[in-house]
Order: structure tokens, then C-alpha cells, then sequence
């Protein structure tokens, strides 16, 4: 008897909830996204982002290799940026980026900078990988996002 009710238990699909963590972090590309379309920066890349976002709100299996290889892009760039970016030639006349955001205006290393965007991708690669946002994708879809 116990097998059946395990069996007719498994057989019930459960209705898993959207974690909080991709909540923040599809929260996070939407901002990201539309603040590019509004600078008019990074249009195609924007709208790109809103796709996947979508893809991601529909459970789309697609949709989750989506956000790990994007996640991933993404750290792969921003890790390599300071070694693009380097040239000691051009130390010296170089010094703190200027920040004026509204009223608030600061001089910040471009360590410090470099710094927080890896840190960024790394909370994001974490998140495109963890277990409970893996399981909030539906497995049996195949990859067709048309469906």
C-alpha cells in the first residue's frame, strides 16, 4: 500500500514556487535592460536580455541554459576587463574615475569598480547555477520555446 501512495504522489505534478534569489536577479536584468534602452546603449542587447527574462518567468528549459551561459559570458568578460584594460604606460595620468550621479559626485579607484562587478557576476553565476533555481524549470519541456 505505501507504494502506491508514493507512486500516485510522484505521479502529481508539484507547483514549485519562483525563488527569491531569481526574483532578484530577473529584477536586477530588467533594471539593467531598460535602463540601457532608455541611454539608448546596448539596444540589442537589452532587448535580448528582456527575451530571456521572459523565457525565464515562462519556466522554459531553454530558458535556464539561457541564463547559466549568459551568467557565465558575463564573468568571463568582466574577470578579463582589468587585464584588457591595463596599460602602465598610462598609470600615472590616470587617476580615480569620476562619478557624478545626480548631486553625488565621487572619485573611485578603478580597482574598486572592477571589484564590484566581478563580485556582481559571481553572485549571478551562483544563483544561474543553484539547485533551487534549476528545480523551478520544467525538465520535461524540450528545448523548442515556441511551445
Amino acid at each position: 500500500m505505501e507504494t502506491n501512495n508514493t507512486a500516485n504522489n510522484t505521479a502529481t505534478p508539484t507547483k514549485v514556487s519562483m525563488p527569491k534569489r531569481l526574483i532578484a536577479l530577473l529584477t536586477f536584468l530588467v533594471i539593467i535592460s531598460v535602463s540601457g534602452l532608455l541611454a539608448k546603449q546596448g539596444v540589442l542587447f537589452s532587448i535580448l536580455t528582456l527575451f530571456m527574462v521572459l523565457a525565464i518567468i515562462g519556466r522554459q528549459k531553454a530558458a535556464l541554459i539561457m541564463l547559466r551561459v549568459y551568467t557565465s559570458l558575463q564573468l568571463a568578460i568582466v574577470s578579463i576587463l582589468p587585464v584588457v584594460l591595463y596599460d602602465p604606460e598610462n598609470l600615472a595620468a590616470s587617476g580615480p574615475s569620476n562619478f557624478a550621479i545626480g548631486s553625488f559626485k565621487a572619485q573611485v579607484p578603478d580597482w574598486i569598480i572592477f571589484s564590484i562587478l566581478i563580485v556582481l557576476a559571481i553572485v549571478q553565476v551562483w544563483i544561474a547555477f543553484n539547485r533551487k533555481v534549476s528545480l523551478y524549470f520544467n525538465r520535461e519541456v524540450n528545448l523548442n520555446i515556441m511551445r
